[in-house]
Order: C-alpha cells, then structure tokens, then sequence
C-alpha cells in the first residue's frame, strides 16, 4: 500500500475531516459577522492562521470575555468532537436519545478547555442559545427526545457539528441522512434539521472512493427537500457556471449571496442588538421554503473551485457572514474526499496547540469506533440478506 493509498484509508479520511472541520473553524473565526467586503477591506483575503480577531482591541466586557484568532476554535469544533465522543463511548448508530444523554452529558456536565475561554469549564458556557437549547429541552424540561428540536431558533447549529455522522455512514448518503435527521431532531426543527441531514449525506457521499464533487452535489439532492434542495440546485448551478467562466472569488460571492436570500433573508445584518427586540422577521423561523446560507454556499464553494481543499475552505471563508461554519462544512466534506494529503503538518500543530487537544487522537479514537459500527453493519446487512433470500426461496417454491 502506497502513502497515498494509505492517506485515502478510512483512517486516513477521518483525520483529514476533522482536520478540515478545526481549520475551517479556526480560519473563519477571527472574522465571523463581517461582511465580504468588510473582510477585504480589514484583512484583505484570509489564508492565514496567524489572523487576529477584529474584535481583539475591544475591551474584554465587549466581546465577552472570548479571545479567537491565531488558530483558535469556536463550538463548531468542540461540538463536532463532542459527537465523535459519543460514537466512541456507544460504538453504534446514533438517535435522539443519544442528543438526549449522550450531548447533554458532553455539554453540561464533562468540562474541558475552551480556548475561547481560555479556561477549563462546561462547553454550555460558552455555547450559543439555540445550541444551550440542548440542555434546556432534555436536562431541565425532559421532552421526548425526538421533539427536543421544536420551538429551537432555526439556524446551522446541527448541520455544524453533524460531520461524524457522515463518517458513521461512510458511503451511504440515505442512511447518514436519515440518521442526522433521527440525531439532531434532539436539537433543531425546520430547514435547520434538513441541513444537518443534507451535510450528513454530503460528508457520506465524500468518502466513497473516486467520488467527485459533482457526484456529492447529486447524492445530497437525492436526499434533502423543499428550500434547502432548492437552494443547493441553485447555487451548485450558479457555481458551476462561473467555474467554467473562470469567474474570481469576489465576483462569486455576491452571486452566491444574490441567490440564498430567495432562502435565507437576514443578508449582511447577523448581528443582534437591542433595537431588533420584539420586531418581526422572517429569519430564524420555521419554514419549507427556507434555507441556511451555510451549506449551499460551502458546497457551491467547493463546485466553484473543482474540489480544491484550501481554496475552497478560504473562498467560503472570505465570502463573510457566518465565516466558520461555511469553513467547517466545506473542510469536513473535502477533507473526507481527499483524505491525509491536505493536512498540513504546520497548520496541524497550530491547531492542537492553540487548543490543547490532539486532532490525530481524536480522529483515531473515532475511527476505531467506526470499524466496530461498520463491522456490525456488515453483519446485520448479510443476516438480512440470507433471512430475504429464504424468505423468497419459500414463495418461489410456493409457486412451483
């Protein structure tokens, strides 16, 4: 087996997704809530881990006591290793009982280090409202687990972190869909759970061998629905489109963003303030015909750039607004496609030492996980084969 043989391993792919998730994360936080243009006229294009939060000279009481830039994660990371912890511990395919026990256990009541924090506490801390819903709806209120979603501001919170089940479904696109959808019905409702769906599919579909993106764009369409599918079909056809036009990044961007607010109407205005109170609006709630930016554009970044790693993760970066998870979701899909090849020993440190973990432990402790799931898979798939070929067999001799 060759280097590159090995890099493209189940292994392989695993670390270079979770790699693709931290430094996606890493790179857009630093610039999250700014627009693109806002992004070039500060920084001029972001490629660099060694990038300081614009919030950075702000008194600390501003930003919340947070720090972020040179290569520190946000919840996107923390979470997405929270899920992987949980196939770790369970060693099988997850529901919303699992939302329920295992995540709430991970963000409640196991500390850690929040780089963010830059102290060891509860994940809850430092996570977002829609993401503390969590706890809210199965520690405090005990709901069926399945409902926990309902009621939740509809956003990319599940879609975010959803990768590992992806990985868990390696190569089936269905089933990861359907058990994103089972898992983070614990957590988000709407167009909000259809995209933790579709991301699952798309990080599934990345890992089958030879598979090119065109063909991850196909295997989510197969699988998402109503304004989430719509958005995907459009964006992709938009991307593809300026691809072959040899259209820049800056010029792509304002298509992009042209296009998702049919989807998705909050634009350039994500920042809350106390002078949006009460007033009514459309974004963040339930609806068919609505989509989350992020997804879309991450996939629309990664047709537009022909699967390229970096670029594609920097373009999603650039584009502004939810910077992060744009750089999350197209990391996480293009890190499971070309697997170790991408990952940069540099960057690599960078990222475990500003957040004192070990992406490649984790990755591995991931990975054995996944070999027990997908060994049970195998089995139960060829018991039912043999139970239906009998089952058959005695209909077929019926007819004789």
């Amino acid at each position: 087996m060759t280097t590159e043989d090995e890099g493209l391993s189940l292994r392989g792919r695993v670390r270079a997704l979770l790699y693709g998730v931290a430094l996606g994360d890493a790179l857009g936080a630093p610039v999250e809530k700014l627009s693109a243009g806002e992004i070039r006229e500060r920084y001029g294009r972001v490629t660099s881990l060694d990038t300081n939060w614009h919030k950075m000279d702000l008194p600390e009481a501003a930003r919340n006591g947070r720090v972020r830039g040179n290569g520190i994660v946000t919840d996107d990371t923390l979470m997405t290793l929270c899920v992987t912890a949980i196939y770790a511990a369970e060693r099988r395919h997850l529901d919303a009982w699992d939302m329920a026990r295992g995540m709430v256990q991970q963000i409640g009541w196991m500390p850690r280090w929040i780089p963010e924090l830059q102290r060891e506490t509860l994940l809850l801390e430092r996570l977002f409202y829609p993401e503390k819903w969590i706890y809210q709806r199965h520690q405090l209120s005990g709901v069926d687990p399945r409902q926990g979603g309902i009621g939740n501001m509809v956003n990319c919170g599940a879609a975010m972190y959803i990768a590992p089940v992806g990985a868990a479904n390696a190569c089936d696109p269905r089933a990861a869909y359907d058990e994103a959808i089972a898992f983070a019905s614990g957590h988000q409702q709407s167009f909000g759970l259809e995209a933790a769906g579709a991301m699952a599919a798309a990080v599934a579909a990345a890992f089958i061998p030879d598979t090119g993106i065109d063909d991850v764009i196909d295997a989510v369409l197969a699988v998402s629905k109503d304004g989430t599918r719509a958005a995907i079909v459009d964006i992709a056809g938009a991307a593809r489109e300026m691809k072959r036009a040899g259209t820049g990044h800056e010029a792509a961007t304002g298509r992009f963003h042209a296009i998702i607010a049919a989807y998705s109407p909050m634009g350039d205005d994500v920042n809350h303030s106390a002078d949006k109170a009460g007033m009514p609006t459309d974004a963040y709630q339930p609806s068919r015909l609505h989509s989350i930016e992020e997804l879309p554009l991450a996939l629309g970044f990664c047709v537009l750039n022909g699967a390229e790693f970096r670029r594609s993760i920097e373009d999603g970066v650039n584009s502004g607004r939810d910077t992060d998870s744009i750089g999350v979701m197209a990391g996480a899909i293009l890190g499971a496609r070309h697997g170790e090849a991408v990952i940069e020993a540099a960057d690599l440190d960078r990222l475990d030492g500003a957040n004192r973990f070990d992406l490649t432990d984790e990755a591995d402790r991931f990975t054995d996980a996944l070999i027990d799931i997908m060994d049970a898979d195998r089995r139960r798939a060829t018991a039912l084969a043999e139970d239906r070929a009998a089952l058959f067999a005695s209909d077929t001799a019926e007819i004789a």
